[in-house]
Order: C-alpha cells, then sequence, then structure tokens
C-alpha cells in the first residue's frame, strides 16, 4: 500500500499548489476591481479554491487517518472526490464559455481573467482530469473492496478486580 499512499500525498500537493494559485488569482478579480463586476463564474472559481484548499483536501488526506475503516466512511471519500472534481469542470467550462463570448477586452482584467482560464485548464487537465480521476479510481477501488466487510471493533479486555 506504500504507492498509494505517495500517489495519494502527490496528488493532493498537486491540487492544493493548483488551488492556491487560482484563489489569489481569483480573489485578484474579484476584490481588486480589476471587472467592474466580476461575473458569477470567476465567483465560482473562487467557490471550488476555498471548497478544495479548506474542507476537501484535508478531508480527503487525513480521513484514512481519522475516520474508522468502514464501508461508509470510505463511500463519503468517494462522493467528496467526485464532487470536488465535478466542481472544477464546471467552473472550469463556465468560465472558458463566458470568456470566449467576450466582445472588448482591455485592460488587467482580461490578463488575469486568460491567466484563471489557463490555471483552470491546468487544475482541470493534470490535477482534476488525472490526479483527481486517479484518486476517485482509487477511492472507488477501496470502496468496492471494503464492501460486504464489516470493520472490527475491538473492545477493551475485561479486568477483573481482586
Amino acid at each position: 500500500m506504500g504507492i498509494v499512499h505517495t500517489v495519494h500525498f502527490v496528488s493532493r500537493t498537486l491540487q492544493l499548489l493548483f488551488a492556491i494559485i487560482l484563489l489569489g488569482l481569483c480573489g485578484y478579480l474579484v476584490t481588486d476591481n480589476v471587472i467592474y463586476k466580476p461575473p458569477s463564474q470567476v465567483n465560482f472559481m473562487l467557490f471550488n479554491s476555498i471548497w478544495t484548499i479548506f474542507p476537501a483536501i484535508p478531508f480527503l488526506a487525513y480521513s484514512h487517518r481519522l475516520l474508522p475503516a468502514r464501508p461508509s466512511s470510505k463511500l463519503i471519500h468517494l462522493a467528496v472526490d467526485a464532487v470536488t472534481m465535478l466542481f472544477w469542470f464546471a467552473g472550469f467550462i463556465a468560465l472558458a464559455e463566458w470568456y470566449n463570448n467576450i466582445i472588448i477586452c482591455v485592460g488587467k482584467g482580461c490578463g488575469v481573467t486568460l491567466a484563471v482560464i489557463v490555471f483552470g485548464v491546468l487544475e482541470c487537465v493534470v490535477g482534476y482530469r488525472i490526479l483527481f480521476s486517479l484518486t476517485t479510481t482509487l477511492s472507488a477501488l477501496d470502496a468496492w473492496q471494503a464492501r460486504g466487510k464489516r470493520s472490527a471493533v475491538t473492545t477493551a479486555p475485561e479486568t477483573t478486580t481482586v
């Protein structure tokens, strides 16, 4: 199981790195008034970054250690992994479609929006198509292997008093 844990660690680290980069870029677009009124697509990408950095990656990285080894916990892990992958894919596609429909784009906002799209592509292709698909597949295989098995409940040995 050493290679599986290594793959999980490397993929989660890369996902976290891309999410931090996108958090900074999206935060700049939203707060610095670079764009007159940022579209909801940029706000959704900002949400994706926050979702990935705070609840998703810590849960996905430490759930194997914190939760008991039950089939239900593996299914929760799979669901969080799959939902995060779908969030990023939907956000990237929506932002790219919005940017494609802009007639005139000048200023810093266009360059930063294009950078968000480029990092969204990297996040989607490298981080989520490859890495999240890999980790989601590993989670699905882990959940599949755990189905029908009951976790062993350990109880303290009975002690007698003298």
